[in-house]
């Protein structure tokens, strides 16, 4: 007789994996009105970005590529209510994002163990809450695994892949000459704190023992701003999902053996003499597993080239950063950085699967081939590729439709909204809203209409913001009193900031790895507008304040309204220290 709980859920979308792709896939979904339940097997969000691993969030590289949308929003909060980059507060900034989210049913500590099928279709998935000792059965119409070992994949029979594709397949010339099974492998981070006094280390027995010649290529440095220990790598030659206790037990050894050599060889003990271990990551980071088929996979020449799609929906820019199978035992240097075209666009059909008609997935476990998952892995891509997947399924649930439908018929809508929501689509010019065309529009400085030219943010020579003074206004006037339901504002958060020389370096990462003793707290990006007043003029000539805004720290500003106006006046009147206020775009919705 079974005495344990069961707990039925019926929703239109569910995705399993709570990492930063499911996270931006379930806010995307639930701020569109769809029912989702994020169902994660860890006690908190966030994935490799969470207190459990602590690999801060990387993305495309180059100026002013910085990802925008959801994944900028969670980081923007952070820079505002996190300076000191404590990992408490940035997990519970993870976590209500999620939790606080109205359509959304977080389901924490639950495993997915089993799915349903009918067809080549999911009707449900069941997962094992260990905290509550509840089976979880969850029925929808839409699924989406975040979950980057794609386990829906075994349990529904999804076309899926492992390992590296030869070279001949796809012509990839990074790529082994013959197909293997091999991946790269999973690290268990360290981290360190500097303090005022001197500290020891003990090393326990079983911890490996190095030399600096044991590390050719790996040698640690504690005075390094990018020092966060990737390199402790294993297990890509073997099985990165059933061998990973056996390999989080050998990463253990190699992580004390390397804070052992830091603290106690002679060449190194002196100048880390009070640098102290604060930090060791029990729970594996993982770089690949399962790779989904979608109606189009993704290789090498893709991330090389422009990725001009039709069906453009997200971007990379991280290099090929190929890690040997082989990881920390290899003799060889860890990874191999192959160039891309940074930014590169990403198909919307990567995002779905080929046989299983409503199961759609984001993460690292997108069908790419291995070459181009070296550099779509990252999480800030993830992020992207989570936010498109979130916002096709909640067009799908109100169409009636499926993935495949959504590309089919409805593709321009995706873009749009995904562009509304922020999210850049490259060679893509976001249309202007009919009020704000139908508008007279004027402003307190030159070029004006830069708020309305479809790019919001600095491309290349083009600044595309802009730029007034303090106190400085903008104006929509209409002919006859127009009915308006909102205001849609895009501010400059200083998308280069990643670039950043010294002292400013703590604006470079989302959080810090190793703590120098003096190591500046981080702050709300300058060049973000802090203060700004929305007015509305109706028709007996009456001006109101409609939206007073005092401590605004997000890039996106949207303002909901129910009102008949003559004219809308919107005054910016300061910054986080920026001399002069920049703003990308103003739309009257």
């Amino acid at each position: 007789m079974n005495l344990l709980a069961q707990k039925d859920h019926t929703v239109d979308f569910c995705i399993v994996g709570g990492g930063l792709a499911g996270m931006c896939a379930a806010i995307a979904a639930a701020r569109h009105g769809t029912k989702v339940v994020l169902m994660q097997d860890r006690p908190m969000v966030g994935g490799n970005a969470s207190s459990e691993v602590r690999m801060w969030v990387c993305g495309a590289l180059g100026s002013n590529n910085r990802e925008t949308g959801i994944i900028e929003e969670i980081l923007l909060e952070n820079q505002y209510r996190n300076p000191h980059k404590n990992y408490c507060i940035w997990d519970t900034i993870l976590y209500e994002k999620v939790r606080f989210e109205p359509n959304i049913t977080l389901l924490l500590n639950c495993s997915c163990l089993d799915a349903a099928m009918e067809d080549n279709k999911i009707v449900s998935v069941t997962g094992w809450q260990m905290t509550t000792q509840t089976f979880h059965h969850v029925k929808a119409t839409l699924f989406a695994d975040c979950s980057g070992d794609s386990i829906l994949a075994p349990l529904t029979g999804a076309e899926y892949r492992v390992g590296r594709e030869g070279r001949q397949e796809y012509g990839e010339s990074i790529a082994p000459l013959k197909p293997d099974r091999k991946t790269m492998g999973m690290s268990c981070l360290i981290q360190a704190e500097e303090g005022e006094r001197a500290s020891v280390f003990i090393p326990p027995v079983w911890a490996e023992k190095y030399t600096k010649d044991d590390l050719p290529y790996r040698l640690p440095d504690l005075n390094s701003n990018l020092e966060n220990f990737w390199y402790i790598e294993l297990g890509g030659e073997r099985d990165t999902i059933s061998d990973t206790e056996k390999i989080r037990d050998e990463l253990y050894a190699v992580a004390f053996g390397i804070w052992d050599y830091l603290k106690n060889d002679p060449d190194q003990r002196d100048k880390n003499l009070c640098w102290r271990l604060s930090w060791m990551g029990m729970l594996p980071g993982k770089r690949e597993s399962r790779r989904y088929v979608g109606d189009y996979i993704l290789t090498q020449h893709d991330v090389e080239s422009k990725g001009e799609f039709d069906d453009l929906v997200a971007y990379g820019g991280w290099m090929m950063d190929d890690h040997h199978p082989y990881g920390f035992r290899t003799g060889e240097r860890p990874t191999i950085y192959h160039p891309v075209t940074s930014p590169y666009g990403i198909p919307y059909r990567c995002l779905y699967s080929k046989n299983i008609s409503n199961l759609m997935f984001a993460g690292r476990n997108i069908s790419t081939t291995h070459s181009a998952l070296s550099s779509t892995r990252v999480m800030a891509t993830c992020a992207l590729l989570g936010q498109a997947v979130g916002t096709a399924a909640s067009i799908a649930i109100a169409a009636g439709t499926l993935p495949r439908g959504v590309y089919e018929h409805h593709l321009k809508e995706l873009r749009e909204t995904l562009m509304d929501d922020d999210c850049w689509l490259l060679f893509t010019r976001r249309p202007i809203s009919a009020l704000s065309s139908l508008a007279k529009r004027s402003g307190d400085a030159p070029c004006v209409e830069k708020l309305f030219n479809g790019y919001e943010r600095r491309n290349g020579t083009d600044d595309n913001a802009w730029t007034v003074q303090k106190g400085g206004r903008v104006r929509f006037a209409f002919k006859k009193p127009e009915h308006i339901t909102g205001i849609r504002i895009i501010f400059d958060s200083d998308l280069d900031r990643a670039t950043l020389p010294e002292p400013e370096m703590q604006l470079k990462r989302p959080m810090i790895h190793n703590r120098p003793l003096d190591w500046p707290d981080s702050y709300v990006p300058k060049t973000l507008v802090k203060s700004y007043r929305i007015e509305a003029v109706f028709p007996d000539g009456v001006t109101v304040t409609i939206v007073e805004v005092n401590d605004n720290h997000q890039r996106l500003c949207r303002h909901q309204a129910d009102i008949h106006a003559s004219e809308v006046i919107i005054t910016f009147l300061d910054t986080w220290g920026y001399e002069e206020c920049r703003v990308f775009a103003v739309d009257i919705l």
